[in-house]
């Protein structure tokens, strides 16, 4: 497809989810909208800054949409959610989810020597 092997297929896709946070993040927009403060508190141990980046490199990506609102009250903001590229990366963030459950909670992941 447009002369892209299909090894750079998978490079291109683990460019996208591969970065620290990012699968959380997709993973808190599968409800459904969230808010900037919603999915900081969803997310324990994201930095405002980091949230702050990695919402705006999906939302550049095609991978998540801001609904703008005509007004926005203090303490609340326009929610985020994910697009149809967005959900068509769920079944890869459910995958990882049910590798994390059986394999990766058994033992410690071992760097290799």
């Amino acid at each position: 497809m447009w002369g892209v092997d299909q090894h750079e297929h998978v490079a291109r896709t683990a460019e996208v989810i591969a970065t620290k946070w990012t699968p959380q993040l997709l993973e808190q927009l599968e409800g459904g909208p969230m808010g900037f403060c919603d999915l900081e508190r969803a997310i324990p141990g994201i930095s405002p800054r980091t949230l702050s980046a990695r919402l705006r490199t999906l939302e550049v990506s095609g991978i998540v949409q801001r609904e703008k609102w005509p007004t926005v009250t203090p303490g609340s903001s326009s929610p985020y959610e994910l697009t149809a590229m967005g959900e068509a990366l769920l079944p890869i963030i459910a995958a990882m989810r049910s590798f994390g459950e059986e394999w990766q909670c058994a033992k410690p992941v071992q760097a290799a020597a």
